[in-house]
């Protein structure tokens, strides 16, 4: 949930719908990522936690009035059971995009900016905690400056970071591609020890490992050359120009993950726009339609056919070995871009497509 992206705020907002966001730290499988965030027990207190430059903070009692940039923030205190303390959000999550267990509570948090909140209004919140999944967005200006450490201090708020997203693209980033979901695992720990959810925070971890660690079992003996191409088509963010799912996105993690190859990796971002000639260069064998939740079944299958429409009848597209073969999976873009908990599922749920007597879906 945290945009990248190239040309001002409207941009920022039609990507971010999307599911514009980035992975994790780019090594080991998600079990390995627990470290940022330090307490001596499950809920103990203090705990410290660092930003993207290692520069640590100490929380020292579990916070009692949270504000969250962000649905992907948002959506982790809830699935860690601190979603009563949340009082506003910014980029609230659409109708239909949270997972039904915490849709109900999710949908009463109130909504502080439909796209970045306010520094105003974030400052006079009442806050005790900003969870922020951006950190500063110089692309975007006066914008994306956000509050400074020095003026949320001010107001006695304390600021933690999503490493997974916030980190992912700047100078202090890892070099290389994402290609597991350790960030995530690490920024659900993270949160966990900071709200005093750890031991929740560990079960939802372990469901990811679980998952994950049966789909790469599974796909394990699957030569690389062998693993099929996979292109993420982000129908949201327009067909004029495709947005390309870069190495650096937590989506290529997903589709690594899932045994297959993101036609994309090599770009050395998160997103990054390219041209429909690129897209034809790499023929994609499967194509996801990326589309954002609409809010019921029929409004999603009416996007769904509309980008696979458009596939289909697009000159530059119709001739793809994708297209062709009708392999095209629907699969929304949160769940797929927005680093969290169910990108292990979105995990299963591609490998089961592109290697069906491999893995099966929902097992």
């Amino acid at each position: 949930m945290r945009p990248r992206v190239f040309c001002g705020i409207a941009a920022a907002v039609a990507l971010f719908a999307t599911g514009c966001s980035s992975g994790g730290d780019g090594s080991g499988d998600t079990t390995n990522g627990g470290g940022s965030a330090q307490a001596s027990a499950a809920g103990a207190f203090p705990v410290k936690v660092a930003d993207c430059a290692g520069k640590e903070t100490t929380v020292a009692r579990a916070p009692r009035r949270i504000v969250t940039t962000d649905a992907a923030g948002l959506e982790m205190l809830l699935q860690l059971g601190a979603g009563d303390r949340v009082i506003g959000t910014g980029f609230p999550p659409g109708k239909g995009s949270l997972p039904a267990a915490v849709a109900e509570q999710g949908a009463k948090v109130p909504v502080l900016g439909d796209t970045l909140i306010p520094k105003e209004k974030l400052l006079g919140s009442g806050a005790d905690l900003y969870v922020d999944t951006f950190g500063p967005m110089p692309m975007m200006g006066a914008a994306g400056a956000g509050p400074t450490e020095e003026e949320l201090k001010a107001v006695g708020m304390q600021h933690v970071l999503l490493l997974s997203t916030a980190c992912a693209s700047g100078p202090k980033a890892a070099a290389g591609p994402r290609t597991d979901l350790t960030g995530v695992a690490e920024d659900v720990r993270r949160l966990g020890a900071v709200t005093g959810t750890a031991a929740r925070a560990e079960e939802l971890v372990a469901a990811m490992d679980k998952q994950i660690n049966e789909v790469k079992n599974a796909t394990a003996a699957v030569p690389e050359a062998q693993r099929p191409g996979y292109f993420l088509f982000d129908f949201d963010a327009g067909t004029k120009q495709p947005m390309a799912v870069c190495g650096k996105q937590i989506a290529n993690a997903v589709i690594t993950l899932a045994g297959a190859r993101n036609v994309f990796s090599d770009c050395d971002a998160d997103f990054r726009p390219v041209s429909w000639e690129d897209v034809v260069a790499k023929n994609p064998d499967w194509i996801q339609l990326a589309v954002r939740n609409r809010g019921s079944e029929d409004a999603n299958r009416k996007a769904f056919d509309e980008a696979e429409a458009f596939l289909k009848g697009f000159p530059a597209t119709q001739g793809l070995k994708a297209v062709q073969e009708g392999h095209f999976l629907r699969i929304g873009s949160e769940v797929t871009t927005i680093a969290g908990i169910r990108n292990a599922d979105t995990v299963r749920q591609i490998a089961a497509t592109v290697h069906p007597t491999l893995v099966k879906n929902g097992q």
